[in-house]
């Protein structure tokens, strides 16, 4: 390649260079070398900044006959190694770094770090060049991670993860335990599979890989264990108070019984304290959870809630109070109301107009 010559401004760097003629190129279609020229034209390329300047490159390439009779390609442009890539408009020092910025930052943060490297591209020229990045060679993981998560509404997919690495390797739409089979047949070696509690999964490891020991992440033991604590604390909430030390008179009231009787005032404890009454009653006739749901109009989950708990207070759901700033004066305050102090001040009488 020859250079022409370089024009430097305030805007841009340009470069005009040109091929040298008479070498041999390969042709595009069959590789077969070339010296015969059908014409030229000129590309321009954009490559990385220089003194953090935009460079531009003006080449002029040639147009070649390819001399392979059976070759389908009648003529071919050449291709300048580590310069030119076909229908590219952009050397491949930038294309790289404009793959490296969209991995990192995506399309929209990778526009605005090539706008400070003084690289105008948009966001979706670098979608497009990210799109075009290959995909790493899979690798059959050790340890395999299987996990299902939703599209949208009830439409749910499947997740295969390296649980080394923390990598997605593949997803697919649905939860089938013949395509997690197939699946695990056709990359072998996975020695320890991490799952959920769905039968579906364990099927398709036992039929996939029966050799892999099947055990259970760590969100879904967590997420089992707090659910078998609730449950076990709500079936013996009776007990609690038992286990509580005796109270003796001079004690003061506990404040929770004070809260329930405030609770049975409010709009929220009535409605609580008629649908426990009205489950509890229609419990006792022996029907099912499914039937009281049915003819109360409430999702099975509340009937068995409220079927749980021995009083409404227990389904009442009580946030913590938050301090205020009143609280230091808060004594002082109920003095003067006791006092009779509850009334307001009256308001000023309206002067006539002149």
């Amino acid at each position: 390649m020859q250079v022409v010559s370089v024009e430097v401004s305030d805007a841009v760097v340009a470069v005009r260079a040109r091929t040298r003629s008479g070498e041999p190129a390969g042709c595009t279609g069959c590789g077969q070398l070339s010296e015969w020229c059908h014409s030229r034209y000129a590309r321009r390329l954009a490559d990385v900044t220089l003194a953090g300047r935009p460079l531009r490159i003006d080449l002029s390439v040639r147009r070649l006959y390819c001399e392979n009779t059976t070759c389908p390609k009648a003529t071919f442009a050449e291709q300048v190694p580590g310069l030119t890539v076909r229908y590219q408009r952009r050397t491949p020092r930038l294309q790289c770094l404009v793959e490296d910025i969209g991995v990192v930052l995506a399309g929209r943060g990778g526009s605005r770090m090539l706008r400070i490297l003084n690289i105008r591209l948009s966001r979706v020229a670098v979608l497009s060049q990210l799109m075009r990045v290959p995909l790493p060679p899979l690798v059959t993981p050790r340890v395999l991670g299987v996990d299902d998560f939703a599209f949208y509404g009830g439409t749910h997919g499947t997740l295969l993860v390296d649980a080394t690495t923390r990598l997605p390797l593949t997803l697919w739409e649905g939860r089938d335990a013949e395509q997690l089979g197939r699946w695990l047949r056709e990359h072998p070696g996975v020695e320890v599979a991490c799952r959920d509690g769905s039968l579906t999964y364990r099927q398709g490891i036992t039929a996939g890989a029966p050799e892999a020991v099947q055990v259970s992440d760590r969100f879904h033991l967590w997420q089992g264990l707090s659910r078998r604590v609730q449950d076990i604390a709500s079936a013996h909430r009776g007990c609690l108070p038992a286990a509580l030390p005796p109270v003796s008179k001079a004690d003061p009231a506990p404040v929770e019984e004070t809260a329930k009787g405030t609770a049975a005032d409010t709009r929220a404890g009535r409605h609580a304290q008629s649908l426990f009454e009205a489950v509890q009653t229609l419990i006792g006739t022996g029907r099912s959870h499914s039937s009281v749901a049915r003819e109360l109009g409430l999702d099975r989950r509340t009937v068995g809630k409220y079927a749980r708990a021995c009083s409404w207070q227990e389904v009442m759901r009580r946030p913590p109070r938050k301090p205020s700033t009143l609280d230091p004066y808060l004594a002082y305050l109920r003095q003067r109301w006791d006092e009779g102090q509850d009334q307001r001040a009256p308001a000023p009488a309206p002067r006539a107009l002149p």
